[in-house]
């Protein structure tokens, strides 16, 4: 038996579906769990605990037709209709997913618009007749040696997929100058697409080359650096859902996209969020002005009152 789970998408995605794969776990811990997601992601699933096999799958392509007849299938990837037709195509036995008469889907939760992205997968779940908590965020972090010399950074991580959410590389670098002049030492991180730009960062902020961290590590040495971390700036990315996975102190930029659809838990004091107020388009060619509007001096201000990790502590008890 088998519950295949659709979530075609980045690592910020995987990291908010953790509280829902753990309850669908839960739910049929007699059934095979597949999930359907990048390849890429995969060493970050193997984390979590709850999949048993990966599918490598682009969003909303076909999935292979070995697994036609499957007894469960749950979209967790969007409303419809496209992926509700991409499971529907291998004639599932039962179809988890929101309401879309348009794909021919009459019954199911209704989506609901600006609902926090955690909380929308968990009440899926819930509302189709399987518990979901959407506390269960955690994600243990790889075994694996991070050097003495990278523990304990100020990980600044300027990256974003789009331009709109990228606040402007000489205002990384200030921090990260401020940073490194504290003595807690600063590091520039992300995949290997966002090399260049944290270089720049690095180069501006007058860091030695080898705080250039960015396209040197793979998802499981990105995971593990965030973990040694002290704390992350960075923006609303999926670095930031890292830093909430891994319990490490953060504070986060949020530009075209309001935090309370996909900021940290507010029941969890060690992430900071900031946000302007304003929304816009989170896939202009531009930074948003709301994005602008948060300078250098808010962010040295939320790092100096940030609190430490949140390792061992209850977010209930530090609530």
């Amino acid at each position: 038996m088998t519950v295949l789970v659709l979530r075609a998408l980045g690592l910020g995605d995987l990291l908010t579906g953790v509280p829902a794969l753990r309850a669908l776990a839960d739910a049929f811990p007699g059934h095979r769990r597949v999930l359907a997601c990048p390849r890429g992601l995969a060493p970050l699933v193997e984390l979590i605990g709850a999949v048993d096999e990966v599918v490598d799958v682009e969003p909303l392509a076909p999935l292979p037709e070995r697994l036609r007849g499957i007894e469960i299938a749950v979209n967790l990837h969007g409303r419809g209709p496209r992926s509700h037709r991409t499971l529907l195509e291998l004639a599932p036995r039962w179809l988890i997913a929101f309401a879309c008469p348009n794909a021919g889907v009459d019954e199911g939760p209704a989506w609901r618009p600006g609902e926090h992205e955690v909380e929308r997968w968990c009440r899926l779940l819930a509302e189709s007749g399987v518990p979901a908590d959407p506390r269960r965020l955690d994600v243990a972090p790889p075994p694996l040696r991070v050097p003495e010399a990278l523990r304990g950074l100020t990980i600044v991580h300027p990256g974003a997929a789009s331009t709109a959410r990228r606040w402007p590389a000489e205002r990384f670098a200030a921090v990260a100058r401020a940073e490194a002049a504290t003595g807690r030492g600063a590091g520039g991180a992300g995949g290997g697409g966002a090399r260049a730009l944290a270089g720049e960062v690095a180069r501006i902020a007058g860091l030695p080359a080898g705080a250039v961290l960015a396209g040197r590590t793979g998802l499981r040495e990105l995971a593990a650096l965030v973990a040694a971390a002290a704390r992350v700036v960075c923006g609303d990315t999926g670095v930031a859902h890292l830093a909430t996975a891994m319990r490490t102190s953060s504070v986060v930029l949020f530009g075209p996209v309001p935090p309370s659809r996909w900021g940290p838990p507010r029941d969890r004091p060690w992430h900071r969020v900031l946000w302007s107020g304003r929304t816009g388009d989170p896939h202009a060619a531009v930074t948003d002005p709301g994005l602008l509007e948060i300078d250098v001096a808010d962010v040295l201000d939320a790092l100096r009152a940030l609190p430490p990790s949140g390792r061992g502590v209850e977010p209930a008890a530090a609530a």
